[in-house]
């Protein structure tokens, strides 16, 4: 990555706040090492100590009776606990590689794969993110999520690091060296690391990171049962930004299995259906209409609009009888004959109950199953606008 070897000197600086070199290169300079605990600490652990073991059983108020050891670590100790963490197994899923503009490459390192804690988008959730998926060693519409990440970072007041061309050639680069060829990548841009303020000022310099995540099984169409979400929806100006504050999202998400189901549906300011809370929502009429909400108050789905543009196949055989986006509202969407789910990471999932209401016969529909084959066919053998070839 030569192209990148000034920005990345220049991210480099911005490691962490104490500005020690990143965890990914596992080099310890001897002046980090830490070889005792300082006296004070030393002192406070006895006095501690003294107060838990005292003779009447009772410390004094404000004394913290049962004192926690913690060890102060050297660098070189974090790593090692960080590579036992790793090993543990604690993690669900298999972290390929990784890339960061603030150590300026790439790592296949699963320890490694850290960002600044000082980064705002840690704690302030001043970030923008996207994914792609890696179907037969190709990503599916990176160009069409990468534009949609742009605009995020856009809308999010976040300077780019690079220009487009470089951040798509990161990405693919990536995906490259994890060797993956079935999976997802996801990317953030952060306003970067700095200081822990609210605003941005203090930041010299914005933040790309890239992670590829394994993923050899693929989704299975199956139907579920979604509820009506009580977490207040997203405003307009932030539904449709791709932000990392997906607190709302979360909490739908876990709402919708608290009472049995995959997931929440919100309803936007008006009472229509919005989406899900990390997907978008179809329906296919009694009049055989393919029908979703308009995009102008919800996340543009990369996907929902791809199986748009594949449905206009099942207008030609009489599957369809016409597609369309417009406002939709909780009774016209629970008396359609099909209702499903759409996104990059469940492709087409039928729903067959929403609350209390079986959606048509209760069954998975035939038009989400077709929907279904048709997107994962275009992930296999679709055109060159949508599939981008990872030179391994």
């Amino acid at each position: 990555m030569a192209n990148l070897s000034a920005s990345a000197a220049a991210a480099g600086n911005l490691v962490s706040p104490s500005r020690r070199p990143s965890l990914a290169l596992k080099k310890i300079a001897p002046s980090l090492r830490v070889a005792a605990a300082p006296a004070g600490l030393l002192r406070l652990k006895a006095a501690v100590g003294r107060a838990a073991t005292s003779s009447n059983g009772a410390a004094p108020a404000g004394t913290i009776v049962n004192p926690i050891d913690v060890p102060l670590l050297s660098f070189s100790e974090v790593a090692k606990r960080l590579d036992a963490f790793q090993a543990s197994g604690v993690r669900n899923q298999t972290y390929m590689a990784m890339y960061s503009s603030i150590f300026g490459g790439i790592t296949t390192d699963p320890s490694a794969m850290v960002i600044p804690v000082d980064d705002h988008m840690v704690h302030r959730g001043h970030g923008v993110f996207d994914t792609a998926a890696i179907m037969d060693g190709h990503l599916y519409e990176l160009e069409q999520h990468l534009d949609r990440f742009l605009k995020s970072a856009h809308m999010a007041k976040i300077p780019l690091p690079f220009d487009r061309s470089t951040i798509l050639s990161v990405l693919i680069q990536t995906v490259c060296a994890s060797k993956c060829t079935q999976g997802s990548l996801r990317y953030w841009l952060s306003v970067g690391p700095g200081d822990f303020q609210l605003s941005s000022s203090g930041c010299t310099k914005s933040a790309l990171y890239a992670i590829v995540i394994d993923s050899p099984s693929l989704p299975v169409p199956s139907g579920c049962k979604v509820i009506t979400s009580s977490i207040p929806v997203k405003s307009p100006q932030f539904a449709v930004m791709k932000s990392v504050n997906y607190l709302p999202n979360a909490l739908t998400k876990v709402e919708g299995e608290e009472n049995g189901g995959f997931t929440g549906i919100w309803l936007d300011d008006e009472g229509f259906v919005a989406e899900g809370s990390n997907m978008n929502v179809g329906f296919v009429t009694r009049n055989k209409e393919l029908l979703m909400p308009r995009f102008d108050k919800i996340l543009s789905g990369c996907t929902a609009k791809r199986v748009l543009a594949l449905a206009e196949q099942l207008l030609e055989n009489g599957g369809l009888s016409g597609i369309s986006s417009r406002n939709v509202s909780v009774q016209e969407g629970k008396a359609a004959d099909e209702m499903m789910l759409i996104g990059s990471g469940i492709l087409v999932k039928p729903v067959v109950q929403w609350d209390d209401q079986m959606i048509g016969s209760g069954k998975e529909g035939p038009i989400a199953q077709r929907l279904f084959n048709l997107i994962l066919e275009d992930m296999r053998s679709g055109p060159p606008s949508v599939r981008i070839r990872v030179p391994y």
